[in-house]
């Protein structure tokens, strides 16, 4: 593939584009666990595209199963009529659902899936009879997508800060990160569990009549890999039950299979009353993201509804036929390889890797569970980001994609990977860091 004619068009998200379009990092093909850059060069991909590509790329049972979609019928609204693939990847997604989650609804991104299960969460409260219940808590350092009610629930600073007052009625837990005791923790940090209790807290400032649904990652990702302490899930989910609070879990990186099952609701044991999806749901071939409630919230509607339009919300693109079609193929894909059983079974070895590059250099802490990792760096004086910044360059430059934010290296390797390319990923980052000042 040749080199465009002009970067100067496109208006690249999350991206310094200056400083990208000075040394452009322009990727022409994929396959399986590498990129390659348009001049050819192989690129070992450490972090599944965006965290999304979890069965690795180019998958010829996905490409496939879109074509022969593309074909047939590349496009069915869902708004008062609907089609065949919609139903069937609901019920296949039904299947490995956690709890009694078995309903979808269907979006098209993260952002889509985090502002549709907030919206949900305050319509479930007015149909019940619960009107009063319309505020939102969210969490400090969270990532729930960059729509207005996402970034307002959310908790990293330069998402909110330039965009206004937001939502109003939203407050946020603290974070679990720098607790004492879990430096360098391998998989769950012992200590931290308390921190869930600030729901009381905030319920007796607020009132627990007035809180529809308290909203967390499992693991946080893009803030830097926050693992949650041992047992806060438990509690956070038990204190949502004593109050009355709705519980969403935002498995938009968590799930399919980044922990080691199914979801990360599978993993820690404890089922929400809303859980968001994308990413992974289609292994990222087609955009996609979907909202899974739990019986009970969706027979609520159905029997209280004031309206013959249960819920007045929707995206053109809800179920569409190509999207539906990739996310069969890839939940078959899933299944035929056993990719989740898989990443179960290589997490140890990971787990021992990432943690050998304790003694790098500028490292202060690594963090990990399942298949990601978090790799913390200290922050230059005066300079934050910049160092992980330079690290994420001379990675590329020697052959391998990781990801940063602020000063922390996020790895989230497709689940296909080899203890080979582990060691790979591994090697390359220590050599970046050493040659890092």
């Amino acid at each position: 593939m040749n080199t465009p004619s002009t970067l100067e068009n496109f208006w690249m998200p999350f991206t310094p584009n200056r400083a990208f379009k000075a040394k452009p990092k322009l990727l022409a093909s994929a396959k399986d666990m590498h990129y390659t850059d348009v001049d050819g060069r192989q690129i070992l991909d450490a972090t599944s595209g965006l965290w999304c590509v979890n069965a690795g790329h180019g998958r010829a049972k996905i490409t496939e199963a879109i074509q022969k979609q593309a074909a047939v019928m590349d496009f069915a609204p869902t708004f008062n009529m609907a089609h065949p693939l919609a139903f069937e990847f609901a019920e296949k997604l039904a299947g490995i659902l956690p709890g009694d989650l078995k309903r979808v609804f269907y979006t098209n991104s993260g952002s889509e899936s985090a502002d549709t299960a907030l919206k949900i969460a305050l319509a479930y409260q007015r149909t019940r009879g619960h009107a009063s219940k319309t505020r939102l808590i969210g969490r400090e350092r969270a990532y729930h997508g960059v729509g207005f009610g996402g970034i307002s629930v959310g908790g990293i600073v330069r998402n909110r800060m330039y965009f206004g007052s937001l939502l109003t009625g939203v407050d946020h837990l603290p974070h679990t990160h720098g607790v004492t005791g879990n430096l360098f923790t391998r998989g769950i940090p012992e200590h931290g569990a308390d921190l869930a209790d600030n729901l009381e807290r905030l319920v007796a400032l607020h009132d627990a009549s007035t809180i529809a649904a308290v909203i967390v990652e499992p693991v946080a990702g893009s803030t830097g890999v926050l693992v949650p302490p041992k047992g806060y899930l438990q509690r956070l989910r038990a204190l949502c039950d004593k109050h009355d609070i709705l519980l969403i879990f935002d498995e938009v990186i968590t799930g399919f299979g980044r922990l080691g099952a199914a979801f990360g609701a599978d993993y820690f044991g404890v089922t929400p009353d809303i859980l968001t999806m994308a990413k992974g749901i289609t292994n990222a071939a087609v955009p996609m993201g979907a909202v899974a409630v739990s019986n009970r919230i969706y027979d609520t509607f159905m029997q209280t509804a004031d309206a013959p339009i249960e819920l007045f919300h929707g995206y053109t693109y809800s179920g569409h036929p190509l999207a539906c079609a990739a996310g069969i193929a890839t939940l078959d894909v899933y299944a035929g390889e056993d990719l989740f059983k898989r990443a179960n079974d290589m997490a140890p070895y990971w787990q021992d890797a990432v943690h050998s590059l304790r003694d790098a250099p500028h490292v202060i802490d690594i963090r990990n569970l399942g298949l990601i990792g978090g790799i913390e760096l200290e922050s230059r004086p005066g300079a934050p980001t910049a160092r992980a910044l330079e690290v994420f360059d001379r990675c590329f430059d020697k052959g391998l994609l990781i990801r940063v934010t602020g000063d922390i290296i996020a790895l989230s390797p497709p689940l296909i990977l080899e203890k080979a390319h582990i060691d790979q990923m591994v090697e390359t980052i220590r050599a970046a860091l050493q040659e890092t000042a």
